[in-house]
């Protein structure tokens, strides 16, 4: 199973160009879903109507499914209102009707995820395309679930639920009420969803394709976005340029734009010369309908047709590690890219290498704190546990390197092991 997670600056077409490549699986005998939300048109770009819930047939092998976020609010909230009836009841409180609730701000970002972990655990295709929101705010919704995961465990570490049987006797010598174990459970529960959302993210089939036009200000922009992916760990598959114009036009005005277009694609290309660009022509007008996405693709056979839907069935490249679901299989993960480099016997350091292609130095931010340490490129942050080995260690210095970062560690000889080094 694939799962694509199509992206960009605002305004470049996402939502038509994720339509249109889960077309191309389709019309290769995939199975394939899109994935879509409220704040997008679908249905002007696929020429059906799209109703919440169930996913609607488009064409043979493509269905469609809007995320509805009002939907899927009622329902977390008026479980959590059942959960705690009791201690409303107790503080008077009355509660909501279903009809009442409306969705407050960041409930869509919720029930995206819960729709990809949804699908991923399904096994229903073979490739789900997610039209995903503007990139900045695709950066932060990848990092929510590790972010919220690690706030439950530093708020509420699961380890302290092994003296639940203590707390009445602890609330008592302490003098202040413990943590209620309905606290725990809620916990427990976000934990398991967020951890089976963060497998959907981390399956080595899951990858994210860039949607951009071709302006003068486009690999700049991507170089930004590409960085912040990087930084938590999102590989690109391949950057898609947008209504480009044909060149070689007797208008002047058209030639002059046209050819503006191509020194922006020629930068693109030496931006991301390790990933598919493709080229997308402009159709004069904005794609609607089944038809008309086939037109964008050259035709159900088309050239650029075949180029996806052959990347899309490619197996994924690398090394992959099995790591138990928690329901008996063994599911494939992607390896960090955060690998530890020994140096020891040469340097006496230990190098953590980050990939960050894309990152510039103005840009970066290190810092350490005890055992974690918080690394910045840009506007994105994010914070990674030390492996235990570089615990035992200090931040000697850091660097650069063709888009590599490379932070130097140094044994602490009152923590590292006598010997250890080499010395």
């Amino acid at each position: 199973m694939r799962i694509v997670l199509v992206t960009g600056p605002g305004g470049a077409g996402r939502t038509t160009l994720a339509a249109a490549t889960a077309l191309a699986a389709a019309r290769r005998g995939a199975r394939a879903l899109l994935l879509t939300t409220e704040s997008s048109a679908p249905d002007l770009v696929l020429g059906t109507p799209l109703g919440s819930g169930a996913a609607t047939s488009i064409a043979p092998g493509l269905h469609a499914r809007r995320i509805d976020p009002a939907d899927r609010f009622r329902q977390e909230f008026l479980a959590f209102q059942e959960r705690a009836g009791a201690a409303l009841d107790l503080l008077g409180a009355a509660p909501l009707d279903e009809d009442e609730l409306t969705e407050l701000p960041g409930a869509e970002d919720f029930a995206l995820l819960q729709a990809l972990r949804a699908e991923h655990a399904s096994g229903d295709w073979d490739l789900v395309v997610v039209d995903m929101p503007a990139a900045a705010e695709t950066i932060r919704l990848l990092a929510l679930p590790n972010q919220v995961r690690r706030y439950l465990r530093r708020l509420l570490p699961p380890e302290r639920q092994a003296a639940r049987a203590l707390r009445p006797v602890l609330a008592q010598l302490a003098g202040v009420p413990m943590p209620a174990q309905k606290l725990y459970d809620a916990a427990e529960r976000w934990e398991t969803e967020l951890a089976a959302v963060q497998r959907a993210i981390d399956d080595p089939g899951t990858t994210v394709r860039l949607v951009t036009e071709a302006g003068p200000v486009a690999a700049a922009t991507l170089r930004g976005i590409r960085a912040g992916l990087a930084l938590h760990g999102r590989p690109t598959d391949g950057v898609v340029v947008n209504r480009l114009l044909p060149t070689g036009s007797a208008d002047p005005f058209l030639a002059a734009l046209s050819g503006s277009q191509q020194t922006a694609l020629k930068a693109l290309r030496e931006e991301f010369p390790d990933v598919p660009v493709h080229e997308v022509p402009h159709l004069g007008r904005d794609p609607q309908g089944v038809e008309e996405l086939d037109e964008l693709l050259g035709g159900p056979a088309g050239e650029l047709a075949g180029e996806w839907a052959g990347e899309l069935a490619g197996e994924w490249a690398g090394e992959l590690d099995g790591e138990p679901d928690g329901a008996g299989p063994v599911r494939a993960r992607r390896p960090d890219p955060w690998t530890v480099e020994d140096r020891l016997a040469a340097d006496g350091i230990l190098v953590w290498r980050v990939p960050l292609p894309g990152a510039e130095r103005g840009g970066l931010g290190l810092v350490r704190r005890g055992d974690e340490i918080v690394v910045t490129v840009g506007r994105f942050r994010r914070i990674r546990t030390l492996p235990s080995a570089l615990r035992r260690c200090t931040v000697s210095g850091a660097g650069l390197h063709d888009g590599v970062l490379e932070i130097r560690f140094t044994p602490d000889p009152d923590l590292w092991p006598k010997g250890a080094t080499g010395n």
